[in-house]
């Protein structure tokens, strides 16, 4: 089975990235909007336990902590991905870094960009024109990250939680 770690941000926060999302993410059925912590890998049920074991020992290390946006950005020349940008701060950084560097799923691909997707699988004009009318707004928003979640994927795709962990003791 595939399982995956994120952080759901505040209902306001999915409502604004969602607003967007459903015109521009091919994924937007499949999952609400979400900071990935650690991308997709595969397991099994045994493997599970042992996963969720270790997460609720990674949560009581850590506390909670702000999460901030501030603007709209792109990952484009390397793919079309429209995003709304997450503030990397040293909390967030460090749990990530904690998250994969253990001994389940895979290392990551890329270096971490905090992010929550808005659009993605755009063809390169609708990107240059959806990115250069998001890019100007101002987006100012903070709030407290208290839980992360382990998702576990259907077969038709859908992501669901598995386990919600608290930040802190």
């Amino acid at each position: 089975m595939q399982v995956g770690i994120v952080i759901f941000p505040s209902k306001k926060l999915q409502d604004f990235a969602n607003s967007y999302r459903k015109r521009y993410d091919s994924k937007y059925s499949l999952i609400p909007p979400h900071l990935t912590l650690k991308a997709a890998f595969e397991t099994n049920e045994e493997q599970l336990v042992e996963i969720s074991a270790k997460l609720e020992e990674i949560a009581k290390r850590h506390e909670p902590f702000e999460l901030r946006t501030n603007k709209i950005s792109s990952f484009h020349p390397v793919n079309n991905v429209i995003y709304l940008k997450v503030e990397p701060t040293a909390e967030l950084e460090g749990f990530f870094k904690e998250l994969n560097s253990g001994s389940f799923g895979n290392p990551p691909e890329y270096a971490f960009v905090p992010h929550i997707t808005i659009g993605q699988s755009l063809s390169n004009s609708e990107h240059a024109d959806v990115f250069s009318q998001l890019r100007l707004q101002k987006i100012e928003h903070t709030e407290t990250i208290d839980r992360f979640h382990l998702l576990y994927q259907l077969d038709n795709g859908i992501w669901n939680v598995y386990e919600t962990f608290l930040l802190g003791k």
